[in-house]
């Protein structure tokens, strides 16, 4: 019979687990100290958050959201309807322009380019692109959009800038997107006899959509959270739109560039309160659109 102590005792060649290893020093030290930057991030993240929400959602209200603006100290008007339209025109505008755009030079850099030379550079260009400050592009608009093509300070050159500035987020994004379809659906589809576009469009493109729908999201909320390229290139008016289509060569400012006039503007009465609660709408519909994805985006994985 054999004695407990040999029944327990590990057999010869038995590797061990690597929980039973010794902790070396240095990683519990990264560890404490990867822990400690979390929760330094998150520290900060909620209480910018509470911050912003504790000084505007008070001044939110209905008349605050459904009324016009007025610069003047004495009407009773400071409402931000104006400001939301105009958001909502620039979100829209930018998407339809960028997106078809992005998309397609994605799809041409994945399936049908030859990969050489020429798609490193196109590559290293959209990178380099991605990482250029946002005032550069708003110079940019305003030195070719607003003096060079005569469209003056409107929302149209606000579009076009945004969407020069948000088109390498959407080609990097869906090409990695597109990246990660198994190439064995588009060789089982082209053994079938299929063409290649019908491949792309039919095969491609479908599986990559929660990707490409990512990829609209992130130029989204860089569109709603841009401040510098639209104060150089929509203006600052705060007219209400006389008409759906008309309006889009008129100038008129976002939330965002609403906001910063209002903080610049502090000595003016209520200033600082419409700007906290501007803040806290854009935190909100930020949230909503961030919601909004997300639950598209099961639905798509869903289908």
């Amino acid at each position: 019979m054999l004695s407990e102590a040999a029944m327990t005792a590990p057999k010869t060649g038995e590797k061990k687990s690597l929980y039973e290893k010794k902790r070396h020093p240095f990683d519990l030290c990264m560890k404490t100290l990867i822990y400690l930057s979390a929760a330094i991030t998150v520290t900060l993240l909620v209480g910018i958050l509470l911050y912003i929400l504790i000084n505007g959602i008070g001044h939110i209200s209905w008349e605050f959201i459904s009324t016009e603006y007025s610069q003047r100290a004495s009407s009773p008007e400071k409402g931000i309807l104006p400001m939301i339209i105009n958001t909502v025109y620039v979100v829209v505008l930018t998407l339809l322009i960028s997106v078809p755009i992005g998309v397609c030079a994605a799809v041409y850099l994945t399936q049908y380019a030859k990969q050489g030379r020429l798609v490193s550079a196109i590559r290293f260009a959209t990178d380099t692109l991605a990482g250029i400050p946002s005032v550069l592009f708003a110079l940019f608009g305003m030195s070719i959009f607003v003096s060079g093509f005569g469209f003056g300070y409107s929302i149209l050159s606000g579009c076009l800038t945004m969407a020069i500035c948000i088109l390498p987020t959407i080609v990097r994004t869906t090409e990695e997107a597109l990246l990660t379809v198994p190439s064995s659906y588009q060789e089982g589809a082209l053994a079938l006899g299929a063409g290649k576009l019908r491949v792309t469009m039919g095969i491609v493109l479908p599986c990559a959509v929660p990707g490409i729908l990512t990829a609209v999201i992130l130029a989204m909320g860089r569109i709603v959270g841009e401040s510098a390229i639209f104060l150089f290139t929509t203006g600052t008016g705060y007219d209400m739109p006389n008409s759906l289509f008309g309006h889009i060569m008129a100038a008129g400012r976002t939330l965002t560039v609403h906001l910063y006039t209002m903080a610049k503007d502090g000595t003016a009465e209520n200033s600082l309160e419409i700007a906290f609660a501007t803040s806290a709408v854009l935190l909100i519909l930020v949230f909503l659109l961030n919601r909004l994805a997300g639950a598209l985006s099961k639905l798509l994985r869903k289908g």
